[in-house]
């Protein structure tokens, strides 16, 4: 008996450690489950992440590369070198690179979440931040990989490049598939989103927007035709809706309050060792401009004691500091100061008047002065309003300024209100020269090489890591240096 009753205490042992076990591994998800990490996203998670994050990224790459190339502002003193000598770095876009296809990860995340959501609006503007991104993305570098790109989770780790032509036909597609899948009458539902407070009729006019300024972009492909396919846009406002006023405009206001913060940690690094472009300062003097006060501070009599109005530096002057007999505007630091709800920093996605100065070019295209100059005089308008200065009301007639700021039926006249019209916008600046050569800047004699950079160079790890595709698209654009021309600059 003694065996049996043996094995007996064996087999209850182990029923009971079978119940024991059961029991433990009832829950055994639930209890092993991490509280903190998310196991799935809604449409709206990653949204108020991906706008703050790349539109704060562009406005300091707005400072940092077309505010020196351009001639906006640039390093004081400068002995030698430096961007607004066109001395591109090798590497210069390699952050550009990175930070955008990391923010299209999540893009591509949101869209993923929001078909699963079945939400059509959240659909439409993850097609839009997709083609906002894409767009600058190439518009810096020319082919691109996107196709493959950001597919890792799928095991592709050395993603094929695609032309710009390609790309561009993509996100024109992507925008008008978003337009037509906004549905107005429903409500954003996944949390209060930073850029127009859950309003589906101003994403819809931002994605029409922003269309417009891409198609404007290939103007030079004239195979396209885009300016009659802008046309169509502008006489069809209720298919295409788009901004007609700054309050509709893609403008992040930063209130210095978390997440609402400003992109300098530090604002006097935004003045430390900087002066105003001489070119930049000089023509809103003949503007007579109200911005001037807004954009800089007054120059200096050399002893530091008298203000002397509003004076730049050249950029890619040659020479030594000592030619300057006086100290020169610096760029004011109320510009990235984020303060309050009151009177929050603004951080400028698209502006209203960009869509303006396109429907003036449009009708200067076409012949169309009248409208052209409505446009031209509406833009010019909401250019100096959006930054909090009052219009002169003698801006456009004033006998002295008027030269200079009246519509004198010229693309140069436009063009040259729309590079002020763009400041602070990311690259616009930049690809706006690029697509047109105005506004003419002077080219000093400092500046190396006597010609504007057209791109940014592909990133060193990128030619190391991807080198059959990098290869391949440097052979397929014609070259990877800084001055190899884009698709649509041909």
């Amino acid at each position: 008996m003694k065996p049996i009753q043996h094995l007996s205490k064996y087999i209850i042992t182990g029923m009971v450690a079978v119940v024991l076990f059961a029991s433990c591994t009832k829950n055994f998800d639930e209890i092993n489950t991490d509280p903190n990490r998310i196991e799935s996203i809604s449409p709206g998670t990653l949204l108020n992440p991906i706008i703050y994050s790349v539109a704060s990224y562009n406005m300091l790459r707005s400072d940092d590369i077309t505010f020196n190339l351009m001639q906006v502002a640039l390093p004081y003193p400068s002995a030698s070198g430096g961007l607004h000598r066109y001395d591109l770095a090798e590497n210069a876009g390699a952050g550009t690179w990175n930070t955008y296809y990391r923010w299209l990860n999540n893009v591509k995340e949101m869209y993923n979440a929001s078909v699963k959501a079945d939400d059509k609006n959240y659909q439409a503007i993850a097609l839009t931040l997709k083609a906002w991104i894409y767009s600058n993305l190439t518009d810096c570098f020319g082919d691109v990989p996107m196709k493959e790109a950001v597919m890792g989770d799928e095991g592709i780790y050395r993603p094929a490049f695609d032309s710009q032509k390609d790309i561009y036909t993509t996100i024109l597609t992507d925008l008008d598939s978003a337009n037509n899948l906004y549905n107005t009458s429903k409500s954003m539902i996944y949390g209060t989103e930073i850029l127009y407070s859950n309003s589906v009729a101003g994403w819809k006019k931002f994605t029409n927007s922003l269309k417009m300024r891409l198609l404007l972009r290939l103007s030079k492909r004239t195979e396209l035709n885009v300016y009659s396919q802008l046309r169509a846009m502008i006489d069809n406002p209720t298919k295409y809706p788009v901004f007609t006023s700054n309050t509709d405009a893609a403008v992040l206001k930063l209130t210095g309050i978390t997440p609402l913060v400003s992109p300098w940690g530090r604002p006097v690094d935004f003045t430390s060792y900087r002066a105003v472009g001489k070119f930049f300062l000089d023509s809103l003097n003949a503007f007579n401009d109200p911005r001037r006060a807004k954009f800089a501070t007054q120059a200096k009599n050399a002893s530091g004691s008298t203000s002397i109005g509003y004076m730049g530096i050249p950029s890619g002057y040659a020479g030594s500091e000592s030619q300057f007999n006086y100290i020169p505007s610096n760029v004011n630091v109320a510009l990235v100061t984020a303060s309050s709800t009151a009177s929050p920093m603004i951080c400028v996605i698209m502006p209203y008047c960009e869509v303006e100065f396109i429907k003036a070019e449009v009708e200067f295209i076409y012949g169309n002065q009248t409208a052209a100059k409505s446009a031209y005089e509406k833009a010019v308008k909401a250019a100096i309003e959006q930054w909090g200065a009052t219009v002169p009301t003698d801006y456009f007639t004033n006998a002295t300024y008027a030269g200079a700021t009246a519509y004198n039926e010229t693309l140069q006249r436009i063009l040259l209100q729309k590079y002020y019209g763009l400041f602070f916008v990311d690259f616009q600046m930049w690809f706006e020269y690029r697509r047109t050569g105005l506004p003419v800047l002077p080219v000093n004699d400092g500046i190396v090489g006597k010609q504007m950079p057209t791109r940014f160079q592909y990133p060193i790890s990128i030619r190391s890591s991807n080198t059959d595709n990098y290869n391949k698209a440097k052979e397929a654009m014609g070259g990877d240096l800084n001055t190899t021309k884009v698709w649509w600059e041909k």
